[in-house]
């Protein structure tokens, strides 16, 4: 069996589809959550939407520092490793969170082979957490899938080359396996006026943003300065944040709780453009067709710059102003990340790989 390590709710939404096709190759697997997210509309409501397997352990390590927070996940993890060690033929882990991190850490001194799917991603910028946890987990890899070419290229730039797959990204399997599902009422318990084409879409959740005062007071006036209306999908920890500042939020930001998987395809959908300092928001904006504002000063999506497409206007007032006013040449739109088959082509190598 392999064990997959999730922890955070994108790797929930890239699980869902990826476990799918485990299931189709007849590839048992074991979940363990780490519960680095933890709130309803963070974690337990992408398995009751979504239908990812139930997972065997839930290690309910919660929010933390960095460093805590990992060490935790990687005791617990290998503690379940000891005492599943000859069952278990590789650990399965997604992207650059501090469960990934953990997880191949667990399982690289346990002499078990790393499957990491996201691979070869890089921002540049080692003061992001992220940026860390991914180089890293790279590094100690057996298996490594790649979303596009230029992320083959970078791992060979890094003397990495065995097992290294471009087989897109398992986020546009995601994407349009749940679009056609998705409920279209299912936003009528949000008391917001979500008229197609009539609002942007928000995300702020980076520290870099949320626990500088000045970088999130200059995202906020920018985008009070802008007539149109922004809805804002508030982490439970930014929340808190932003009520400790005690923010002015000018009155064309509507704060709303988070939205689910399914909730927030709707609201892409509907949506005119997306300003955000997620990562993957940038390319569920850009296979969404919507212009998208990057609240950072590099991305690690590069491919979804061209054509400003993707704009990278960090926190500075001036050039969120700009960025927003910008008009996008629908014509301009070329498909990126892969055919919408990723998950399977990764459960077919996976399966070759433990029959050698």
């Amino acid at each position: 069996m392999i064990v997959t390590v999730l922890g955070a709710r994108p790797q929930f939404v890239k699980a869902a589809v990826v476990s799918r096709a485990l299931i189709e190759h007849k590839i048992t697997e074991r979940i363990i959550h780490t519960g680095q997210h933890y709130d309803d509309k963070m974690s337990s409501i992408f398995w009751r939407e979504l239908g990812i397997p139930p997972y065997e352990i839930n290690l309910n390590v919660g929010s933390g520092f960095h460093g805590e927070q990992t060490a935790q996940m990687l005791i617990k993890i290998e503690g379940y490793l000891l005492d599943h060690r000859l069952d278990v033929k590789a650990v399965m882990v997604y992207g650059d969170t501090n469960s990934t991190l953990a997880g191949a850490l667990a399982a690289s001194k346990l002499e078990i082979p790393v499957i990491h799917i996201e691979s070869g991603l890089r921002s540049f910028n080692r003061s992001m957490p992220e940026e860390v946890n991914r180089v890293l987990t790279d590094h100690i890899s057996d298996l490594l899938f790649c979303p596009s070419n230029k992320s083959v290229q970078q791992l060979k730039a890094e003397g990495i080359q065995r097992n290294v797959f471009d087989v897109g990204d398992v986020m546009y399997d995601a994407m349009l396996t749940f679009s056609k599902i998705s409920d279209p009422n299912i936003l009528d318990n949000y008391d917001i006026s979500l008229t197609e084409g009539e609002f942007n879409l928000l995300t702020i959740h980076r520290p870099s943003n949320t626990d500088n005062y000045a970088h999130i007071k200059q995202i906020v006036n920018a985008l009070g300065k802008i007539g149109s209306r922004f809805i804002w999908p508030l982490h439970p920890r930014t929340r808190k944040v932003i009520a400790g500042f005690k923010l002015d939020i000018p009155g064309n930001i509507i704060m709303v709780e988070p939205f689910s998987y399914l909730e927030i395809l709707k609201v892409l959908s509907s949506c005119s453009k997306v300003i955000t300092d997620s990562g993957g928001m940038q390319k569920e904006a850009y296979w969404m067709k919507k212009p998208c504002i990057t609240l950072r000063e590099e991305t690690e999506w590069t491919e979804t710059l061209a054509n400003h497409w993707n704009f990278l206007a960090g926190s500075d007032e001036s050039r969120i102003t700009q960025a927003i006013k910008m008009n996008i040449d629908p014509s301009t739109w070329e498909p990126l990340y892969g055919d919408g088959k990723a998950s399977l082509t990764i459960a077919r190598i996976i399966k070759e790989f433990l029959s050698n």
